[in-house]
């Protein structure tokens, strides 16, 4: 009997499985159904749901720390636990927040809305005004879905404003104009949605004034990403940021007022940019010629902006990237440019300050030059801030501290994390593997000082858009994974941001493939190094990890014992029409070109995977209410691997959005599942399937 491989690569339309995409559909609900159950029989068992227990007792510590932001004299945090699944809003002084037991005010009770209003309501963003103002828009979100309902909260009454502002579900961002005025980004509306389901306009939405009759200020091209806009407080008068995005790398942008967009800026498209005062910063994506001079990828450039609107281009470089040395990120505080990078993996803050005389710089002290290190502005608006700095440090075996950075003062510690898992007898280590051509793929290894030649190994990578990936402290991988014994790697494939700009472009578009040949070959690295066998290396892969994860099964086979997609992208082929994909174009190209589509189907999973081969097992795992990667991607995969005879399992609860869950314990259940799946399949307790 002929074994249906459908869609194929000779046949990448023919698809019988395109009923898997409709996300509410009875016949698909009906597979999605049976398949978790299925799923959930075959490894739920008495250890799955104690895992599952005792990691969700975790996430709902009390002594977890509560990462706040600063706004009016307040801080606030969200909070979930056992007892508000869903999450408290609430706030307290800073000065209150050092006690180890702080007086918190709660303003939203997450559960008790979602219970009066029988809704699955999560608290996406808010968005309050600057100062002191009571008013606050709030996205409420259904599952976890990135479109949310918007709603004008007021601080002082903890309640819903009557007759306040309001918008059924989209996906939408606000910015205040003043009191009675939002600059709206909404795809709410004919015409108002771009082909990947983002805001084609701003429109300048009164109170009280119907939001169709809101005048559009700026509208893009429907093909563009979508239009965003932002408001600075930090000048004089405010000023209001106009901005296309063309694509996840490319923007146009234009300065003006709440009247609309003004000026556009003669900047290269591939840049980022942010304004403080009379400063201007630019972080270049390509090298850029201007005025007699070239500044190399990856630079950042200074100069007044009443300077560089006057038509001035002599700028102050702030930062030269070097070969393995890069920036993850900047912003502005107190008149302060401060630069975070990753040099040779190791975090480096400087701290740039301009002046009519011209740039400092003094390197941010007192914080561990190994791990990871994240640091932010402690201020919501940017204008309000006194340049008080909060820094999160932590490593796969030391939990977070919340530090205090005041000034150019040693950090202060103001909250520390709870060790979740025993890490006695474990070593983190940092390794190097060969790729295909030559390059040197980073990976960080964490498990027992002793290689055995037999450990069971749990692996990770990302490697795209540019995202660097860093070795944080996981309760999760701690608790049901190396305290057990086993032993964590995370790859640092090209794709990634690790190195600047080169190492992103090398594994974007056909260099894909290349960024999957790198982690297959941090795998034979651990075989070759004595490490564990093939048969004991379990992998994990979660969104463009998906496409990842999936090519390890069809191309790399052999390397893996076990395979874990989550809330994956996988069919590429048609993955530009199914919710925000057409925003992906830039990372992998358009399947609709013909001379794309040549290296896109060379990492659609979907179309190379073929019968008879000897594939690993592997669950794949998404949420219904992911409205960012289709749940078909997933749906489709699984269910092509099972018509082949495949050992493939599928999963999928009803919310959680673009993540594990929309709770602690939801969460929690995912990854317990995913994990004794895997220490399953790799022969490692658990009772073998």
């Amino acid at each position: 009997m002929k074994i249906d491989d459908r869609p194929t690569v000779a046949a990448p339309d023919d698809d019988p499985y395109l009923w898997l995409e409709d996300i509410e559909g009875e016949r698909a609900l009906d597979f999605v159904d049976r398949q978790s159950r299925l799923t959930l029989d075959t490894f739920g068992s008495r250890q799955f749901a104690a895992d599952r227990d005792a990691l969700a007792a975790i996430y709902d510590r009390s002594d977890n720390i509560p990462y706040i932001t600063r706004r009016g004299g307040f801080v606030y945090n969200l909070w979930k636990d056992a007892k508000n699944p869903r999450g408290l809003w609430r706030r307290t002084t800073l000065a209150d927040f050092r006690n180890a037991e702080p007086d918190w005010e709660t303003l939203l009770d997450i559960d008790r809305l979602a219970t009066e209003e029988d809704k699955d309501w999560l608290l996406n963003w808010t968005e309050p005004r600057p100062g002191n103002d009571p008013r606050v828009i709030v996205g409420l979100s259904r599952g976890g879905s990135d479109a949310v309902v918007l709603r004008e909260f007021d601080l002082d009454a903890k309640a819903f404003v009557a007759d306040g502002f309001a918008l059924p579900e989209a996906k939408t961002g606000v910015q205040w104009a003043d009191a009675d005025t939002l600059l709206l980004s909404s795809s709410l509306g004919e015409g108002m949605a771009t082909t990947s389901g983002y805001a084609r306009t701003v429109r300048l939405w009164r109170r009280g004034e119907p939001v169709e009759q809101a005048p559009v200020l700026f509208d893009v091209p429907a093909d563009r990403m979508g239009a965003y806009c932002g408001v600075d407080d930090t000048a004089p008068t405010p000023r209001v940021w106009f901005i296309d995005r063309i694509d996840f790398f490319n923007q146009k942008l234009w300065l003006g007022t709440e009247a609309g967009p003004q000026t556009k800026l003669d900047l290269p498209t591939d840049v980022w940019l942010e304004t403080h005062r009379d400063w201007l910063a630019v972080k270049l994506r390509s090298a850029w010629t201007v005025a007699g001079k070239t500044y190399a990828p990856d630079s950042v450039l200074g100069i007044p902006l009443s300077a560089f609107l006057a038509g001035d281009r002599s700028f102050t470089i702030v930062f030269e990237p070097g070969t393995r040395r890069a920036l993850q990120g900047f912003f502005w505080t107190a008149g302060k440019l401060v630069l975070s990078v990753l040099d040779e993996l190791q975090p480096v803050f400087e701290i740039c300050t301009p002046s009519a005389d011209g740039w400092t710089r003094e390197k941010l002290r007192g914080l561990p030059e190994i791990g990871v290190v994240d640091v932010w502005r402690l201020d919501r608006h940017e204008a309000e801030s006194n340049g008080e700095l909060l820094a999160n440090v932590q490593d796969p075996l030391t939990p977070p501290s919340l530090m205090l950075i005041e000034g150019v003062a040693a950090p202060a510690l103001l909250k520390q994390a709870p060790k979740t898992f025993s890490a006695d007898g474990f070593v983190t280590t940092r390794h190097e593997a060969i790729s295909v051509d030559g390059e040197r793929i980073p990976y960080v290894q964490t498990g027992p000082a002793t290689a055995t030649g037999d450990a069971p190994v749990y692996m990770s990578a990302y490697g795209g858009f540019g995202l660097a990936v860093r070795p944080y402290y996981s309760s999760a991988l701690g608790k049901l994974w190396l305290e057990r014994g086993g032993t964590t790697v995370q790859a640092n494939i090209r794709g990634g941001g690790e190195f600047g700009t080169r190492w992103h472009d090398a594994g974007r578009y056909a260099g894909k493939r290349l960024a999957h040949d790198d982690f297959a070959a941090v795998a034979a690295d651990l075989v070759k190094r004595g490490v564990t066998r093939a048969n004991r290396i379990a992998a994990e892969g979660g969104s463009n990890g998906g496409i990842l994860i999936t090519n390890m099964l069809v191309r790399y086979p052999e390397r893996f014992g076990a395979l874990f997609c989550t809330i994956p992208l996988v069919d590429m082929r048609r993955y530009t029409k199914l919710l925000a994909g057409a925003s992906w174009i830039a990372e992998y190209g358009d399947p609709d070109k013909p001379a794309e589509w040549e290296w896109l189907k060379t990492y659609s999973a979907y179309h190379t995977a073929t019968a008879g081969q000897n594939y690993p097992p592997i669950l794949i795992a998404t949420t219904r209410r992911d409205d960012r990667v289709h749940p078909g991607h997933a749906r489709k995969m699984a269910a092509k691997l099972q018509a082949m005879g495949y050992e493939a399992y599928f999963y999928e609860p009803a919310a959680g959005g673009h993540g594990y869950g929309k709770d602690n314990r939801e969460r929690a259940g995912f990854i317990a599942l995913g994990y004794a799946f895997l220490r399953n399949k790799i022969g490692w307790g658990d009772g073998a399937v």
